[in-house]
C-alpha cells in the first residue's frame, strides 16, 4: 500500500515536470517572436507554440503577453498577471483559476536585448490539468503493471534465497530430530553459519552441563539404592529370625534390633530428601527471609539434649552476640544446624564434649559446632563433603550424607563453610559464615522465627 502511494506520487511529479517543460518551451517560443518595430512592440504567436499542447484530453490553453507594467499586448484579457515582479530571463510556475477551471501556468520575462531600458515582456502560458492527470495515471498504471509482473520472479528469488539461507538451520534441525533419545554428545560447530555458531556453542555448553548433572543424579540414585538395600536386607533378615523365635525375650531382643534398623532407614530417607531439597535450593533458591539463628540453634539443641544426656556428654550452647539475624530459608537452616549437631554427637566418644556457638567473625554471623572427638585429617577435609563418604564405618552408623547436606544448604544460603581443629588440638571445629549484617532489623525483609 505504501509503495503504491509512493509510485502514484512519483507519477504525479513526473507528469508535472513534463507539463512545466512544455509550458516554458511554449513561452520561450513566443518570446522569440516578440520584437520592436519603430519603437512599437510587435507580438506574433507561432502556431507551433500552441501545438505543443495538442493531446487526446483536449486541454484548454491560455496565454497572455504584457509589458512589465501590466499593459496587455496579446492574449486573453482575463488572464491575471503574475503576483510578483520578474527579472529578465526569470520564470515562475503557479496554479490559478481561469474561467472556472484549475490551470497550471508559467510566467516568463522576455528581455529586449536591443532596448534593455524598456524592461522585459511578461509571457504567460497556462494549461488545464486533464492531460497532466491522465499522463500521471498512465505512468502510474504502467509502473504498477511492471511491479506486478515482477512479483512472481521476486517471490521465486526470495524463496530460493530463503531456502538457500535456511539450509544450514534446516540441516541442524534434522540432525537434532534424528538424534537418539538420551544422546548428549555436542553438535559439530564447523557445519553451521557463523551467525548461529554462538547459539550452537551455547547449546553444547548446556548439553555438557546437563550431561554432568544427569551423571551426578545417576550416581546419586545408584548410591542411594545401595545405601537403602543394606538396612532393608538386614531388616528382612531380622523379621524372618523373629518369626522363628519361640522365646519371648529373644523375640523382644530382635524387635529392638529391628526398631534400630527402621530408625536408621528412616534417618537415611530423611537425609536423602534433605539433600535433594538442598540441591534444588541452589538452582532455584526458595524465598529467603530474616531468621534468628540463635533461636534455630536452641531448638536443635533442645531436641538433641536427651541423646547427649544418655551418652553422658557435655552438651552446651554459647551465644556470644546479642543479635544473630541471617538471610536464609528457615527449613533449610534448621536442617543445616541439625546435621552439624547430629554429626558431632555421632562421631564424638561417650562422655565427650559438643558445643554450639553463635558469634561474629569477619563482620559475618558465624555458627560454630565444636567437639573433642577423633576429628578429621586435613587431607580429607574436602572428601568428607562428598556424598556417602565416611571416614570409618566402625565409628558410627551414619550414612555419609550429613556434611554433604550442610555444604549444599550453605551454598543455597550464600554462606561459607570451613573445617578446622579446635584450639585444644583435638576434635573438629565446623564454622559456617553467613553473609549478613549484624543488625536487629534489616529494612525491607520479612522476619521469621523458628517453630
Amino acid at each position: 500500500m505504501l509503495d503504491t502511494w509512493a509510485t502514484y506520487r512519483r507519477s504525479q511529479d513526473t507528469a508535472t515536470i513534463i507539463q512545466e517543460r512544455m509550458l516554458l518551451g511554449a513561452a520561450r517560443m513566443i518570446g522569440e517572436q516578440v520584437h520592436l518595430e519603430e519603437g512599437v512592440v510587435q507580438v506574433i504567436i507561432p502556431p507551433a507554440a500552441l501545438e505543443l499542447f495538442v493531446s487526446p484530453s483536449r486541454d484548454r490553453v491560455f496565454y497572455r503577453v504584457s509589458t512589465h507594467d501590466g499593459q496587455l499586448l496579446s492574449g486573453y484579457f482575463d488572464f491575471a498577471p503574475p503576483t510578483q515582479s520578474l527579472l529578465p530571463e526569470e520564470f515562475v510556475y503557479s496554479d490559478v483559476e481561469q474561467r472556472g477551471k484549475r490551470i497550471h501556468t508559467v510566467a516568463f520575462a522576455q528581455p529586449f536585448f536591443s532596448a534593455p531600458e524598456r524592461g522585459p515582456v511578461i509571457i504567460q502560458v497556462g494549461q488545464t490539468l486533464d492531460g497532466r492527470n491522465e499522463l500521471a495515471r498512465d505512468i502510474w498504471v504502467s509502473a504498477i503493471r511492471s511491479q506486478f509482473a515482477l512479483f512472481p520472479l521476486l517471490a521465486l528469488l526470495l524463496w530460493f534465497g530463503m531456502r538457500r539461507g535456511m539450509r544450514p538451520l534446516i540441516d541442524l534441525r534434522d540432525r537434532m530430530r534424528n538424534r537418539a533419545p538420551g544422546a548428549l554428545d555436542p553438535l559439530d560447530t564447523h557445519a553451521v553459519p557463523t551467525e548461529i555458531e554462538p547459539l550452537v556453542s551455547a547449546l553444547n555448553d548446556y548439553v555438557g552441563r546437563l550431561d554432568s548433572n544427569m551423571s551426578a543424579h545417576s550416581r546419586f540414585i545408584a548410591d542411594a539404592s545401595h545405601q537403602l538395600r543394606t538396612p532393608l536386607t538386614l531388616l528382612n533378615t531380622q523379621v524372618v529370625y523373629a518369626l522363628r523365635q519361640v522365646d519371648a525375650s529373644a523375640r523382644t531382643e530382635v524387635l529392638l534390633a529391628m526398631h534400630a534398623s527402621v530408625q536408621q532407614s528412616v534417618r537415611l530417607v530423611n537425609q536423602l530428601l534433605a539433600f535433594t531439597m538442598a540441591q534444588a535450593g541452589i538452582g532455584h533458591p526458595p524465598a529467603q527471609v530474616e531468621v534468628d539463628l540463635q533461636g534455630v540453634v536452641r531448638k536443635v539443641m533442645e531436641a538433641q539434649a536427651l541423646a547427649a544426656q544418655e551418652r553422658d556428654m557435655d552438651f552446651g550452647f554459647e551465644a556470644q552476640i546479642e543479635y544473630a539475624i541471617v538471610l536464609a530459608t528457615p527449613l533449610l537452616l534448621h536442617e543445616l544446624v541439625a546435621n552439624l549437631v547430629d554429626n558431632a554427637l555421632r562421631y564424638t566418644q561417650r562422655g565427650g564434649r559438643v558445643t554450639a556457638r553463635v558469634c561474629q567473625i569477619e563482620n559475618c554471623v558465624a555458627l560454630q559446632i565444636e567437639d573433642n572427638g577423633p576429628g578429621i585429617p586435613l587431607e580429607q577435609h574436602e572428601k568428607v563433603f562428598e556424598r556417602f563418604y565416611r571416614l570409618d564405618d566402625s565409628r558410627s552408623d551414619g550414612c555419609g550424607l550429613g556434611l554433604s547436606i550442610v555444604r549444599e544448604i550453605a551454598q543455597a544460603c550464600n554462606a561459607r563453610i570451613e573445617l578446622s581443629t579446635p584450639v585444644g588440638g583435638a576434635g573438629l571445629l565446623v564454622t559456617v559464615l553467613f553473609r549478613a549484617p549484624l543488625q536487629k532489623e534489616l529494612p525491607g525483609l520479612q522476619r521469621a522465627t523458628p517453630h
